[in-house]
């Protein structure tokens, strides 16, 4: 994706979010935003409210990522650092004493630990750890963007000029039960053909 300022995704989003009735506070909720980006919440709450990125080297920036989701995996999988500086030599073929300074943020991977680690963590290429704040959030918010846009649900919304997605949105209707009412609808008024199988 070529970087876009974040200015320019929140107003798209902004625009999205008062056309379609969406929740705002759901869809830029600074917490999972933070999860996401490997980016702290109180720095996503800044951006989002027109603040600016703090000064900071690509170094810090790879290492605090680094440290944010190395914690994050140890969280969920309830292990400890030792587990994962064994997991990272298994795999990496790095000294577990030099993986475990890595995922500690005391020191920075070299270029091809780095393309490692986007692997080993299932991130979105060395631009996770190596963009400024503000493009890593914006980069993140036009994923969002894509969805809503892409979205075949809002589409029919507004193709039938329904303006708020408040029952989706808020979980009162769950999604795969929403779909089988689209698909009902579909069926409904899609002519089946010859022989009985709806043409799709």
């Amino acid at each position: 994706m070529e970087p876009v300022p974040l200015a320019e995704s929140l107003a798209r989003l902004d625009a999205l979010i008062g056309k379609h009735g969406l929740d705002r506070d759901e869809l830029l909720d600074p917490e999972e935003l933070a999860r996401r980006t490997a980016l702290p919440a109180q720095t996503v709450r800044s951006l989002l409210a027109g603040g600016k990125p703090a000064d900071e080297t690509v170094n810090d920036r790879v290492r605090a990522r680094v440290s944010t989701l190395a914690a994050a995996r140890l969280a969920a999988t309830k292990r400890r650092m030792a587990d994962l500086a064994a997991e990272l030599h298994d795999e990496l073929g790095v000294s577990e004493m030099w993986a475990r300074s890595v995922c500690d943020g005391k020191k920075v991977p070299n270029v091809e630990l780095l393309h490692a680690l986007v692997r080993f963590f299932g991130v979105e290429g060395e631009a996770f750890f190596t963009l400024p704040a503000d493009e890593t959030l914006s980069r993140e918010l036009r994923k969002i963007l894509d969805d809503i846009e892409n979205d075949p649900v809002v589409a029919l919304m507004d193709q039938y000029g329904v303006r708020s997605t408040d029952l989706r949105m808020h979980g009162s209707v769950p999604r795969r039960q929403l779909e089988r009412l689209l698909e009902g609808v579909f069926r409904s008024v899609v002519p089946e053909a010859e022989g009985g199988s709806g043409e799709r």
